[in-house]
């Protein structure tokens, strides 16, 4: 059998799953990480913010997730619901969205949208900047090279230490 280093929950929309996927890590003794997406309003498609949804599995688990990140939305969707409050000291890791659309813009999308690659690297180094505790950047939907360059030329200047 392989060996496993860690169990991730990527684009969760809903806390209860979040908890299913802790949970399963914690009964075989596995770290796991879990990445919610939130809608443009910087909620999580149920509605749910992102402290609430991060409260929950935490409360519901023992605070068994070794962190947090966001990811599939871009920064503007999110990066006003970032506050200095205890919650965000579990969001360690953002994997952005290239693209300012919606979920539903998305799907229905001909072309995927893919954004400008030096404002989204200056917005996820801003985000750093903001909380040096966040050393997991990276990008999702709309994301390329050019993208991850541009992530990587800022990150190297706010020192994270992984990217996806």
């Amino acid at each position: 059998m392989a060996h496993v280093d860690l169990i991730s929950g990527y684009t969760l929309a809903y806390s209860a799953e979040a908890i299913g996927i802790v949970r399963a890590a914690k009964l075989f003794g596995l770290p796991v990480v879990i990445a919610f997406t939130v809608e443009t309003d910087g909620c999580l498609p149920t509605g749910a913010s992102l402290e609430e949804a991060i409260t929950q599995v935490d409360a519901a688990t023992g605070g068994y997730a070794a962190y947090f990140m966001i990811n599939c939305a871009h920064p503007d969707h999110f990066g006003n619901v970032l506050t200095d409050a205890p919650w965000m000291q579990r969001v360690r890791g953002i994997v952005a969205n290239a693209s300012r659309c919606s979920h539903a813009e998305l799907d229905e999308a001909e072309k995927l949208d893919d954004g400008d690659p030096n404002e989204l690297g200056q917005q996820l180094a801003d985000i750093r900047r903001r909380f040096p505790h966040i050393n997991i950047l990276g990008g999702c939907c709309g994301t390329d090279m050019r993208h991850m360059s541009s992530i990587a030329r800022t990150a190297k200047t706010t020192e994270c230490s992984h990217l996806f």
